[in-house]
């Protein structure tokens, strides 16, 4: 990893370590108050709102699009202050999970009205948290200062609710007040962290730092400490193996968490068991069953895998010999007679999409995605379309990824080098030898 592909990503590693910070405070609160699917509820209704206002006009990450998540965020702040009952009979957990099941039902309706639709469903659940830029950063860190203000200058009733909420009503507190005021400044910090994390790996960030840290200690201070220092491990280690593996860096993060939790869940159920030699026997033993099953898992999986593909990935004894004699495929000279032109019209169809999609996406993990399924469909348009974002100077992260496309359809690797600008003599000649190879017209100013 050279020294401009580790200052490109500087900015997405920053966010990281400012939501570590914050979400694995605001997650000790979470676990306390036993609300844990809280900040799921609450990450969806920011990304409701995100999308109501998309289809109002409003583009997306814009501070009208954010001013929009925080007042429909600011009202499930107010719902969930209220559905706290003294009698029980209905418990907060149950009115936070329909409240997400709502929001998501809602979204998943919008999301069919919107442009590029998939896109922005997997922007939803997982973020683009490798391209972020320095102002959202700025953004971030500014209502995370905030927020952090307010904790620390009522951090007496605030955590005195958290621990103990009816002893806290007995002193006189007005809890209800307190409780608006915890959800609605944590609808803020979701609401900016949504944007760029996505909902599950804002939820990773809350959750799992503080469970490791609760794991371990019983200490407020050494709970955060623990904390932060597990969270920007695991988040690091997360960014690094995404970086060496060109893949999604949230999920990768995500991954990496979980790691981290089954990790230190086993060190600490050793370290406090009263008989070290029986704990250790049965971690190893779960251990094994787990791996063990995992490989049964694997093993089977591939010899269904080839069974379908011997034939001819057709589903097993699921079609009688007479309906296959009575839907037999054309004679080749029919196919083709037939056939070809209409492939030709779905192809060029689909180009023409591609094309659209590529030029309306400002997003560079976009673009390269579109790229991908371009080089798929037909290989000389998808490169075509890789010279062109190249020939933009894309982050070096995603131009290593499409040199990477590049380089596996043609016949010798292009001498691309993405720490250099595409007018570089050197990236120039890179470029002549991709359209020598696959005989592309040379490149013209849109």
């Amino acid at each position: 990893m050279n020294a401009t592909v580790v200052l490109d990503m500087l900015p997405s590693l920053t966010l990281c370590m400012l939501m570590v910070g914050m979400l694995s405070y605001l997650g000790i609160h979470v676990i306390k108050r036993e609300i844990i699917f809280v900040d799921l509820a609450l990450a969806q209704i920011a990304a409701l709102g995100a999308l109501i206002a998309l289809c109002l006009g409003i583009p997306l990450h814009t501070h009208a699009s954010y001013w929009f998540s925080m007042a429909l965020t600011a009202v499930a702040a107010l719902l969930f202050t209220l559905s706290r009952s003294r009698d029980g009979r209905v418990p907060q957990e149950a009115v936070i999970g329909l409240v997400y099941a709502i929001a998501a039902a809602v979204a998943m309706i919008l999301i069919d009205k919107a442009p590029h639709g998939a896109q922005h469903i997997k922007d939803i659940l997982t973020g683009s948290i490798l391209w972020v830029e320095w102002g959202t950063v700025a953004l971030v860190a500014a209502v995370y200062a905030l927020v952090a203000l307010f904790h620390f200058v009522f951090r007496g009733p605030i955590l005195q609710i958290s621990q103990d909420a009816e002893a806290a009503r007995r002193s006189g507190l007005r809890v209800g007040l307190w409780d608006f005021l915890f959800y609605l400044s944590f609808g803020f910090v979701i609401t900016v962290s949504v944007g760029s994390a996505g909902v599950l790996l804002v939820f990773v960030f809350l959750v799992a730092p503080a469970a490791m840290a609760v794991l371990l200690t019983d200490r407020l201070l050494y709970q955060l400490l623990f904390g932060w220092v597990l969270g920007v491990t695991a988040t690091i280690g997360g960014l690094a193996v995404s970086y060496t593996a060109d893949l999604s860096a949230g999920p990768l993060i995500i991954t990496a968490y979980g790691v981290a939790l089954l990790i230190v869940a086993a060190i600490t159920y050793n370290l406090r068991s009263p008989n070290r030699v029986r704990s250790l026997t049965r971690t190893v033993s779960v251990a094994l069953a787990f791996g063990g099953s995992c490989a049964l898992l694997y093993i089977g999986g591939r010899s269904i895998g080839r069974a379908y593909a011997a034939d001819g990935g057709h589903h097993l004894h699921e079609t009688a010999p007479t309906e296959q004699a009575e839907h037999s495929p054309p004679s080749p000279s029919e196919e083709g007679e037939t056939d070809a032109p209409d492939l030709m019209s779905a192809q060029a169809e689909e180009r023409q999409a591609l094309r659209d999609v590529f030029a309306q996406e400002t997003d560079p993990l976009a673009r390269a995605d579109v790229i991908s399924r371009a080089i798929d469909v037909d290989v000389r348009f998808g490169a075509a379309l890789a010279l062109e974002f190249l020939a933009l100077d894309p982050p070096p992260f995603f131009a290593q990824s499409v040199t990477d496309q590049l380089n596996s359809v043609l016949p010798e690797p292009c001498d691309f080098d993405v720490a250099q600008p595409f007018a570089s003599s050197q990236n120039q000649a890179a470029a002549a030898s991709v359209r020598s190879a696959l005989d592309l017209p040379a490149m013209q100013p849109e």
